[in-house]
């Protein structure tokens, strides 16, 4: 078994939620893969360095971390994408439902960044 770690928005938040923390949502049409990253340092400056600016993120930034079979990992070759510490795993988009299922236990919530425009949800009765 080995963690790894997501940064999300509070869109990727409220479905994992509505999943009952079990599965990553499926990407969008235009993102190819999903990326998971290797350690919560890379995760947290993410949701510090781009989350937190970003709209469609409501300006928001949630570390996650979750459990998965390593040995199903071992296919999946790390990317160093800039620093020492900036590896993530490309999983296609296509398999993002297979990589879901070989999550063991249940998706956590570790860290929460919020940036100055951050409106907070309301629910939907007011």
């Amino acid at each position: 078994m080995q963690t790894l770690y997501r940064p999300i928005g509070q869109k990727e938040l409220d479905l994992i939620v509505a999943s009952d923390y079990k599965v990553f949502p499926p990407r969008l049409v235009w993102q190819p893969i999903f990326y998971p990253v290797m350690n919560v340092e890379y995760a947290r400056e993410i949701c510090q360095q781009w989350n937190i600016y970003d709209e469609n993120s409501n300006f928001a930034g949630f570390v996650t971390a979750f459990d998965i079979d390593s040995a199903y990992l071992s296919q999946f070759e790390i990317q160093n994408v800039g620093g020492s510490h900036h590896n993530e795993l490309w999983i296609p988009a296509e398999r993002l439902s297979e990589f879901n299922a070989h999550i063991i236990g249940k998706i956590r919530i570790i860290e929460a960044f919020y940036g100055e425009k951050y409106k907070k949800n309301k629910p939907e009765n007011g």
